[in-house]
């Protein structure tokens, strides 16, 4: 399991992109169009689609993805249970690494959200 904090990760990951955002506005905007695009509601709901973001964050072991889509998952109302039974499907999909991630993924839950009880 991690040993840092998904908050501060979070907000440290804007801080240091801050700089980048500036000096590649086209990129950094180009990519923030793509994402509000991609996960916008249509036939997948927004929180289907955070899940499934969530899912590729944790079987690509990236503890940002991590902590960004949890936020947002949140934002949108997800279960503890849909977030467990989508974790089940990364194990499945990407073998220990996947699982030794989903723990992180449950770690960065409570601690973003210590108030949501287990389901």
């Amino acid at each position: 399991m991690s040993s840092f904090d998904h908050n501060t990760l979070t907000r440290d990951i804007n801080s240091a992109l801050r700089p980048f955002r500036q000096s590649q506005s086209g990129v950094m905007q180009a990519f923030a169009q793509l994402a509000q695009t991609s996960m916008a509601e249509g036939a997948i709901s927004a929180k289907n689609k955070e899940l499934i973001a969530l899912a590729i964050g944790i079987t690509q072991r990236c503890s940002g993805c991590i902590g960004f889509h949890t936020k947002a998952l949140q934002k949108l109302g997800a279960t503890r249970q849909e977030l467990e039974e989508m974790l089940g499907i990364a194990v499945y999909m990407g073998g220990g690494p996947a699982l030794m991630y989903a723990a992180e993924a449950l770690d960065a839950w409570d601690k973003l959200h210590p108030a949501t009880p287990a389901a």
